[in-house]
């Protein structure tokens, strides 16, 4: 069965749908190739109500519950990825541990900006700290009233063009996870610089950046979460997991629409190769995952309501999303033959896309542990 939607979530669907087979279809290829920002997306989703729509009103969002905006990202992201990942950070992950954990100062500075177009980034992966995101080595230090940050970011995604940084680092030189907080730093900060933008595989239109702070002062009122927040940060940051497998989705769902729409006018033998039984097999089993994906999300994002998912839930949905949308990309992919293998064509764009989600955001294999911990407790652990 489909997912009860309200009216009200199902005109959103049908709205982001609609924007999605027209100019966003039109631009992608565009973004890709030239490995450019698609600030002509930014406009219409600042137009459309799309960016901060889970901001609360007070702050110039819509203060939409977390189902919604996944019915947004998955719509766009079934023609442009970037644009669904767009979406992800101007709701999710940054956005979220504003909104959830910022005090009234910092959501009354940052959270109206991202109305108005900026998508703000989160950097945690360091060169030496990155499934084991409690090893971080840049550090956040008392400065009399304020705060000076000192280290490097990489894969930091909107490095560049965000305007906002929700930075995670050491306080007090504390090991481990008890000593990590995070802190805001702006774009033009003396002493925060974009150092290298990494030559990506996919998702091309936003920038994977290096940042390094060096004695980067920050006013006090820049602390978002102390040392020990940790925990918090994280929880935020399923968020931005769950975003990251609806774009996952979205990517999936629209190379299954163009492998149907090809197989049923594709003819080879004297008829369409939508009625060979083998590709009839495939394209079933294309159509099981995908939907069995999209329950899982929609129902974890649906028991979250205006809060942040369920950590475990989060993971097993990212892995999920990820393994499967890059099987079935591919599997469109093989359905269009050597069509699907032109860069002409949106297929191979997708499937370069698709493959960033099995590591970013948390590797498949970190997530499983996040789930079997949940299941059977941490490894290693002794009783009594």
């Amino acid at each position: 069965m489909k997912f009860p939607l309200t009216k009200e979530q199902g005109e959103l669907q049908a709205r982001v749908r609609m924007l999605a087979d027209g100019e966003f279809r039109e631009r992608a290829a565009g973004w890709d190739a030239r490995e450019e920002y698609p600030w002509e997306n930014v406009k219409t989703l600042v137009k459309e109500g799309l960016m901060g729509m889970a901001i609360p009103r007070e702050y110039g969002g819509q203060g939409r519950e977390l189902l919604d905006v996944i019915l947004a990202i998955e719509a766009a992201a079934r023609t442009c990825g970037i644009t669904g990942r767009l979406l992800v950070d101007s709701n999710l992950g940054p956005v979220g541990a504003i909104v959830h954990y910022g005090s009234e100062g910092q959501k009354t500075k940052y959270l109206p900006r991202v109305v108005q177009g900026d998508k703000p980034a989160i950097a945690i992966t360091e060169h030496r700290a990155g499934s084991a995101a409690s090893d971080l080595e840049t550090t956040i230090a008392p400065d009399g009233d304020g705060w000076v940050l000192d280290g490097s970011k990489r894969w930091i995604t909107g490095a560049g063009v965000s305007q906002t940084y929700v930075v995670f680092g050491r306080l007090g030189g504390i090991p481990g996870a008890a000593g990590i907080g995070a802190v805001i730093a702006e774009a033009g900060m003396a002493g925060l610089s974009v150092v290298k933008r990494e030559k990506a595989m996919g998702m091309r239109g936003i920038p994977e950046g290096e940042i390094v702070f060096t004695k980067c002062c920050l006013p006090g009122a820049n602390l978002l979460l102390p040392a020990g927040g940790f925990k918090k940060l994280m929880a935020a940051y399923n968020g931005q997991r769950l975003g990251a497998a609806t774009v996952a989705l979205g990517l999936a769902q629209g190379a299954f629409e163009l492998a149907v729409t090809y197989a049923g006018k594709r003819e080879q033998f004297g008829r369409p190769i939508g009625r060979f039984q083998g590709l009839r097999w495939l394209v079933a089993d294309m159509k099981m995952q995908i939907e069995a994906v999209r329950q899982m999300i929609y129902r974890t994002a649906a028991n979250a309501g205006s809060g942040l998912p369920d950590v475990t839930e989060a993971a097993m949905c990212k892995v999920m999303a990820s393994e499967m949308a890059v099987k079935v990309t591919n599997d469109a992919l093989q359905i269009f033959g050597a069509t699907g293998y032109s860069r002409e064509m949106p297929l191979e764009r997708m499937v370069r896309d698709a493959r960033m989600f099995m590591i970013a955001g948390g590797t498949v294999q970190t997530l499983r542990n996040v789930v079997s911990n949940a299941i059977l407790g941490p490894m290693g652990q002794r009783e009594g």
